[in-house]
């Protein structure tokens, strides 16, 4: 009986590594993605989760969404806040909306949920549930949502992506890619006159105009490397006059909602990663939390066979 319940406890602490360690294998990789600074078009699979949106009925584009898991897309409650489940249609690896997508699918979407304060521009998030799994390939993959107690400081280099409002005030057929570094909450509550929560979050440039989200790009994912793993800690939500100098795009900090996540994908939850990825120590020193975490576990297997034998 000892020799069992060792086998079984050792048993659920390697198969939980192996679970978290299959999640952070899966997502944020975008190995045609060979771009360092944001442009202008994309290219066919460097933002494998992007997800389009549209209606069904009316044969339209509504927003950008973000590829979580294998069957569920986060997006601002505003791109389907009033559209019927029914209604509403998801493509993946979708480069252009109107050439050719070979390595494209449509999804059916079977459920909306809405966050219960939906209302508030600081919770306005929604997540759609997909009607079947989908099969991840280079071009269709899930991005890694920033963990709770993720830091992104004021600069960090990161992108937003979607088939919004251009220039010229068009909608683009190719998605459209841009650089967005954070900008200070302090600095973007100023210019916005006190409504920047610490729930939302701003990116962008503050004396450009045009180089951000707009009209179409609600949902829209925000994006930053960490290695080779890419991480979304951003949902577009507002920009003011298309973010026209000196007021930044804001974003729903993705962070403060991983439980609120997490409770409608616990069958195959997202991979959630910290940023950064280290452990302060007390003497100042760092470790990688991954490295910490294999570390902890095959230290504690020692221990339970020493204990019961």
């Amino acid at each position: 009986m000892k020799f069992n319940t060792v086998f079984c406890v050792a048993g659920a602490i390697l198969l939980n590594i192996a679970g978290c360690l299959g999640q952070l294998d899966v997502c944020g990789q975008a190995p045609l993605n060979t771009k360092i600074f944001g442009g202008e078009n994309a290219t066919a699979g460097s933002w494998p989760w992007q997800a389009s949106i549209h209606s069904l009925s009316s044969k339209s584009f509504l927003c950008s969404g973000t590829l979580i898991n294998e069957e569920w897309i986060l997006t601002a409650v505003d791109c389907v806040l009033h559209n019927r489940v029914s209604d509403i249609v998801i493509y993946l690896g979708r480069l252009t909306q109107n050439g050719s997508n070979p390595h494209e699918i449509s999804m059916q979407v079977i459920k909306v949920i809405k966050h219960p304060k939906y209302n508030s521009l600081d919770s306005s998030l929604a997540m759609l549930q997909l009607s079947s799994s989908v099969t991840f390939t280079d071009y269709i993959k899930p991005v890694c949502l920033a963990a709770a107690g993720s830091v992104f400081a004021a600069g960090t280099e990161s992108w937003v992506t979607g088939w919004g409002l251009n220039e010229e005030i068009k909608f683009p057929d190719i998605l459209q890619e841009v650089e967005a570094p954070v900008v200070n909450n302090i600095e973007c509550n100023d210019a916005y006159g006190g409504i920047i929560t610490d729930n939302l979050m701003c990116a962008g440039f503050l004396d450009e105009g045009e180089k951000a989200p707009c009209v179409g790009d609600a949902g829209s994912p925000l994006v930053t490397r960490q290695g080779s793993t890419w991480i979304q800690f951003g949902v577009a939500v507002y920009s003011h006059y298309c973010a026209e100098p000196g007021y930044p795009a804001v974003y729903v900090r993705v962070s403060e909602y991983q439980d609120w996540i997490s409770s409608y994908t616990r069958s195959s939850e997202p991979g959630f990663v910290s940023y950064p990825l280290i452990l302060s120590l007390i003497d100042g020193g760092s470790v990688n939390l991954l490295s910490f975490s294999l570390a902890l576990a095959f230290s504690i297997i020692p221990l339970i066979f020493f204990h019961f034998f």
